[in-house]
């Protein structure tokens, strides 16, 4: 595995940032806040130090005894030996303050404090009389260095985002250290940067923005922010707001990590891995925000499990056993808000109504492993469905099969030869498609009546291909964010690729002939790059890999 990857991206719509981003403020009630997050974890640790005293107590009490017997002699002889030092210090004359000799230095009024030290002259050496002291550098007038007005005006300048601009996160993970790193996309400057970054404890797996304040003091829940949770190795899902950059702790906890009720019944028993209804007990491979009901975010966990969480609580609302194995994609519809897509690693395809959990759900199946699910943008009676033999399902939801061998798709399409780890639907351009897979290339595709047709394939040397997303703003629409195993981030303007202006003319301003120069916007990594080689020396051995936990 090569030293630096990314493993999921996502985008922030344009006009949700801040345009000046605050600095992270540790003060006394953020330090209480952070506290009572991570109680559980200290009493965990504390539990677990008190264990380990305890078993060590006996071996202590045994040696203590032992030396007790036998050393009464040794402790007799130390007392005879301490006591000569201090008969010799009692022979010493005392010093006389009054000598002569010490008056002229004044020792009794030594540590004295003098009442005016504003532009004190420094008389203690005697060729720089003239040098003086001031209590604060503005008194100084040779000072010139800025004051922290001034260099506060700077950083917020520094960190400032314009309404054109756009967020696009990266989970990273970079010599065995995980963190999500919060690039800046400017389109008219083909510039792309990292504004800021934060760490994770552990290897994260998905993104999901969110529009809604998680947590946040001062704030209307109901209000619009620019938040993101994050899934990871670990069963807690983390809830960040992008708008402070510094942070040390995050803004809320969904799982046993947040959770501080029944802290007294927990402090004696560890962490369970049995699947339950309040929390998952394993990785979390995917997430998907409800944009009509805002406080609602379902996730899904190799518990075999998928959970729904009220984000104006932080706590799990209801849970779902739809699958037998490992759950790893949602997707919310959009018209019908309340039905929730889920793919797992039992090859079916599940389309459930969240408000009746114990009614009959219909359900579909593939051929092999489900990667990802996604609702079409454009028409909200079909969904597509990838696979890890690297082919693209379209269902139509209305067609329910009987059983799911019986599912039949409205069309199958063999993307890729390997694993089909990402694709998207352009939510501007109708018939608009990307997919990204592990054999390194990204193809687009135009999707027709009659079926999808190819309509370029890149290899952009990112690696295998982990992470394909467009734009999801109508001004670049035809940005597609790519990244992979490499561990960089690549902004692909696919409208400037000649067979896209070719197959898409009439949602392109350039004509179909017009010579465009073909535009790639990146972040190179330094560090990764030295490993480029030896990863496609290995490539054909870690090629099959999944992203996702085994």
């Amino acid at each position: 595995m090569a030293e630096s990857m990314i493993t999921t991206t996502a985008w922030v719509p344009r006009g949700f940032a801040a345009p000046f981003p605050s600095r992270y403020n540790f003060d006394e009630a953020e330090f209480e806040r952070i506290a009572e997050l991570a109680k559980l974890q200290l009493d965990d640790a504390n539990d677990d130090l008190e264990e380990a005293r305890a078993g060590g107590a006996g071996d202590e009490d045994e040696d203590e005894n032992g030396e007790s017997t036998d050393g009464g002699a040794a402790t007799e002889e130390k007392e005879d030996t301490t006591t000569t030092p201090a008969k010799e210090n009692n022979k010493t004359e005392d010093i006389d303050i009054n000598d002569a000799d010490l008056k002229e230095y004044d020792l009794e009024h030594y540590d004295d404090d003098d009442d005016d030290v504003h532009g004190q002259r420094m008389d203690m050496f005697g060729n720089i009389k003239s040098l003086a002291y001031y209590e604060s550098n503005k008194e100084d007038p040779y000072i010139t260095i800025p004051d922290e007005q001034d260099q506060e005006e700077e950083d917020r300048e520094e960190l400032q985002i314009l309404a054109t601009d756009n967020m696009l996160l990266a989970a990273k993970v970079e010599d065995e250290l995980a963190h999500l790193e919060v690039y800046v996309y400017e389109d008219e400057a083909d510039n792309l940067y990292v504004h800021h970054d934060i760490m994770l404890p552990a290897i994260p797996l998905c993104l999901e923005w969110l529009d809604v304040p998680v947590s946040k003091p001062g704030v209307e829940k109901d209000s619009v922010a620019n938040f993101v949770a994050i899934g990871t190795m670990d069963p807690d899902i983390e809830v960040w707001d992008l708008d402070t950059v510094d942070c040390l702790y995050p803004n809320a906890i969904l799982g046993q990590g947040g959770n501080l009720q029944d802290q007294e019944k927990k402090k004696k028993k560890k962490k369970s891995k049995k699947a339950n209804d309040e929390y998952h007990v394993d990785a979390v491979l995917s997430l998907a925000a409800n944009r009509k009901h805002r406080n609602l975010l379902a996730s899904a966990s190799a518990d075999k499990t998928v959970k729904l969480w009220d984000l104006n609580t932080a706590k799990c609302a209801k849970s779902y056993s739809y699958h037998t194995d490992k759950v790893c994609s949602l997707a919310w519809h959009a018209a019908e808000s309340t039905v929730l897509l889920s793919g797992s690693y039992d090859r079916t395809v599940v389309a459930a109504d969240m408000r009746a959990p114990d009614a009959k759900t219909p359900r579909w199946g593939v051929e092999s492993d489900v990667e990802n699910v996604k609702w079409d943008p454009h028409d909200s009676n079909f969904f597509y469905v990838s696979t890890e033999k690297g082919i693209i399902h379209y269902f139509d939801i209305r067609n329910i099969p009987s059983s799911p061998s019986a599912s039949k798709p409205v069309w199958t399409l063999q993307a890729h030869d390997e694993s089909l780890s990402s694709f998207d639907i352009n939510a501007h351009v109708p018939g608009f498609m990307a997919t990204g897979s592990t054999d390194k290339t990204v193809k687009l595709w135009n999707i027709q009546p009659s079926g999808p047709a190819m309509v370029v394939s890149r290899n952009l040397d990112i690696g295998r291909i982990f992470s394909a997303n467009f734009a999801p703003d109508a001004e670049v629409a035809f940005r597609l964010a790519v990244a992979g195993s490499k561990g960089t981030m690549h902004v692909w303007d696919t409208s400037t690729n000649a067979a896209v202006r070719q197959a898409f003319a009439h949602k392109i301003a350039a004509g179909p002939t017009d010579n465009v120069e073909e535009r790639l916007v990146g972040v190179a990594d330094d560090e990764s790059s030295e490993d480029d080689r030896s990863e496609d020396e290995d490539d054909e051995e870690d090629s099959g890999d999944s992203m996702d936990e085994d």
